[in-house]
């Protein structure tokens, strides 16, 4: 794998797709992927499938990977109520390393005080909060402002990836 490895965050109630689509397009770019969760457990998704994550999140291994991948759904919102998490994710960030959040998930951005000046995007119903919290939402369905890469919802998902990989150097 040539040191390349990427975490997906995961928490009861992702939406599955925002977690399965990016997980195996980072397999197929050949790297490594750990998913990151509170805890090493099972996890259940918005519909009933069920995940399991492989770490559990520890903000003091922020340099192990290249990238943090942020499904939606309701998981952000548990995960914005871990202090490890947005320890971790908030060192991701000032590490320069990628930030990706889709639909809900940049609501963790918001928690972890990273949106303040940047232009975002994500799912409407959270615009005010974006807006709240000193982002700019500007809507489009892929949004990239520094290392920081946001979408709106699963159908942004391909040109989202192109952006994510792109960033990493892949394809």
């Amino acid at each position: 794998m040539d040191g390349k490895k990427v975490a997906v965050l995961l928490e009861d109630f992702v939406e599955e797709v925002e977690f399965i689509y990016p997980y195996y397009r980072f397999k197929e770019e050949g790297y490594a992927v750990d998913v990151l969760a509170p805890a090493v457990r099972e996890y259940k998704g918005k519909k009933g499938l069920v995940f399991h994550s492989t770490h559990q999140i520890n903000p003091d291994e922020v340099e192990l990977y290249s990238a943090v991948f942020i499904p939606g759904g309701y998981a952000p919102d548990r995960l914005r109520r871990d202090g490890e998490t947005l320890r971790f994710v908030k060192g991701m960030y000032e590490s320069g390393k990628l930030v990706a959040a889709i639909c809900h998930a940049p609501w963790l951005l918001i928690s972890a005080g990273i949106v303040k000046g940047k232009r975002i995007t994500g799912f409407f119903s959270i615009k005010d909060d974006i807006v709240n919290a000193g982002g700019i939402y500007t809507g489009k369905p892929v949004e990239v402002d520094g290392n920081i890469i946001t979408a709106t919802d699963p159908k942004a998902m391909p040109e989202m990836m192109k952006k994510v990989l792109s960033f990493l150097g892949g394809s």
